[in-house]
């Protein structure tokens, strides 16, 4: 059923009616007209906590009338029909799963692996089998459940899930506080390869640094933006990017590069950092849907050979290097680009 077909409900929905297993919905009677909306669905919905419904207006899953509604402190509407999705309850803990890894290097610690485009690093709503944490849990042993967060053991940093490369996994908890000692202190050395449409625009350089806040974009909880740097949401995150290539130079009576091929090396590692600093920066990732849709990206997408068209951003973790926890010693590992982004890179050569 679409989110804005309620005529079919009946019922007294003013009074918080369960119209499914993951579906409520309530209609605001008139003395509730101007009450905080997490306090009103509190109050209506007594089996969920305050806390739980602000989480669920946050992450996008209260409507109103049909409409997001994203505010835990929006002023009720008298008449207005509020309806609430429950995501299913997370499982206790991940389980192994017999799923293959790439192993770079392995030891007592530290796991280093060569994560493919296409899984996720751990268990989250949308994805609670299939992940890397399932696959180290099957090669390492559950004794790895232990290190770390309930539910993400041994992780210390993330990739996206279509983001491909090099990742390092904790496998006792001294790793786990050395390795995240060392990426709060910036010691960890992150490059990565991507390729992005068109080239920086207008006065960004071929090469340079990006320092721009980022935070949860209002709009699209499942998206991040850039906010000024006087504001009090987000992080900051720094960037520093170098063009190593440009594609298609004149390619069809166009201005400039009709793609650019960069690397990235990583100050801060806010979610989604690189692919936001490129796009603000005029030079969207190529095959990124969240945040490269646009008129140049699908140009060049319908430009390129069939084989060559990307279903995910074209961002690959090329390099990482850390100290070992235990050693001391600097180790340095490598991912090759892998072949999906081989065959775009000889595509736009071909340009």
């Amino acid at each position: 059923m679409e989110e804005d077909d309620f005529g079919a409900f009946e019922g007294d929905p003013a009074l918080g009616e369960a119209i499914g297993p993951d579906l409520q919905e309530v209609i605001a009677p008139p003395d509730a007209a101007g009450e905080r909306l997490d306090k009103f669905l509190a109050e209506h919905f007594p089996a969920l906590s305050r806390s739980r419904i602000k989480h669920l207006i946050e992450a996008a899953r209260v409507f109103r009338n049909g409409e997001k509604e994203l505010n835990p402190a929006a002023k009720v509407r008298a008449g207005v029909r509020y309806r609430l999705e429950i995501p299913p309850p997370e499982p206790a803990e991940p389980q192994p799963e017999n799923i293959p890894l790439s192993i770079l290097y392995e030891d007592a610690h530290v796991l280093v692996v060569d994560k493919p485009a296409g899984l996720s690093v751990h268990p989250a709503p949308g994805n609670w089998t299939g992940t890397l944490v399932n696959a180290v849990l099957w090669h390492a042993g559950e004794s790895l459940k232990v290190v770390g967060a309930t539910g993400r053991p041994g992780i210390v940093h993330r990739l996206d899930m279509d983001t491909s490369g090099v990742m390092v996994v904790c496998k006792s908890e001294f790793a786990l506080a050395s390795l995240g000692r060392q990426f709060q202190d910036r010691t960890i050395s992150r490059r990565y390869r991507a390729f992005g449409v068109g080239q920086p625009k207008s006065p960004w350089p071929k090469s340079g640094r990006v320092e721009a806040r980022l935070a949860r974009d209002p709009r699209d909880r499942k998206r991040m933006a850039v906010v000024a740097d006087t504001s009090h949401a987000g992080k900051p995150a720094m960037t520093n990017y170098e063009t190593i290539n440009r594609y298609g130079i004149g390619f069809q009576g166009q201005a400039g590069a009709v793609a650019s091929e960069i690397a990235c090396v990583l100050e801060t590692g806010r979610t989604h950092q690189i692919r936001v600093h490129m796009a603000h920066i005029g030079m969207p990732l190529i095959g990124d849907r969240v945040y490269g849709d646009t008129r140049p990206a699908r140009a060049l997408q319908a430009a390129l050979p069939e084989t060559a068209r990307l279903t995910r951003q074209a961002l690959h973790a090329e390099t990482l290097a850390f100290t070992h926890p235990a050693t001391s010693e600097r180790l340095a590992f490598q991912s090759e680009l892998p072949e999906d982004l081989k065959i775009l890179q000889a595509a736009l050569k071909a340009l």
